[in-house]
């Protein structure tokens, strides 16, 4: 089994990942930066959406030359550029599949899991090169990438204790005017 980037109880959890994947990094930087948090089916549903248009992907570190579109408003993302990257939304909607099949093999209800993980790295470049005019040769490279998910069961949410409330820490200044506020003299 490869290494992850990410150590997880291995009985609550089910991975997949994929190396040298010739889909662009920058479009599965931003679709698993999207669905990082979002439940299974949820995750499944968002890619599904994204191959028909229905939904986009926003595009928050690489926005280059990225058009806007309203339907990012849906989403609570900054800023409105975002597009539909087909091809490594199929990958990424496999690499999904595939990783809810090692959660079924595990016997983990598919309804509960959580992507808990999900991370796109740089792979080495595809060199090979166009001729260009003058005799020239230039490069013409593919900039794949690797993938990884880990799905789990989502954390439950710890209930805030009662009677624990922290006395404010405040300036002089702001004593002072609650000072003058409440009467208080010299």
């Amino acid at each position: 089994m490869g290494k992850y980037n990410f150590d997880v109880d291995a009985a609550d959890c089910a991975k997949a990942k994929g190396t040298a994947l010739r889909v662009h990094f920058k479009h599965t930087r931003e679709i698993m930066h999207t669905i990082q948090g979002m439940k299974l089916t949820r995750a499944k549903q968002f890619l599904s959406n994204v191959l028909q248009r229905k939904e986009a992907v926003p595009f928050t570190m690489f926005t280059g030359s990225v058009g806007r579109n309203a339907q990012l408003k849906n989403l609570k993302v900054p800023g409105s550029k975002g597009g539909w990257p087909q091809k490594a939304t199929k990958v990424i909607l496999d690499l999904l599949t595939n990783a809810e099949a090692n959660a079924e093999h595990d016997n983990l209800d598919a309804e509960d899991l959580v992507v808990m993980h999900a991370q796109a790295n740089r792979a080495p470049k595809t060199r090979r090169r166009t001729y260009r005019a003058h005799g020239r040769i230039g490069p013409y490279m593919a900039l794949p990438a690797h993938c990884e998910v880990v799905l789990g069961k989502a954390a439950e949410g710890v209930a805030k204790g009662e009677g624990e409330t922290k006395a404010l820490k405040l300036g002089k200044r702001r004593e002072a005017q609650l000072r003058i506020k409440s009467g208080g003299g010299v």
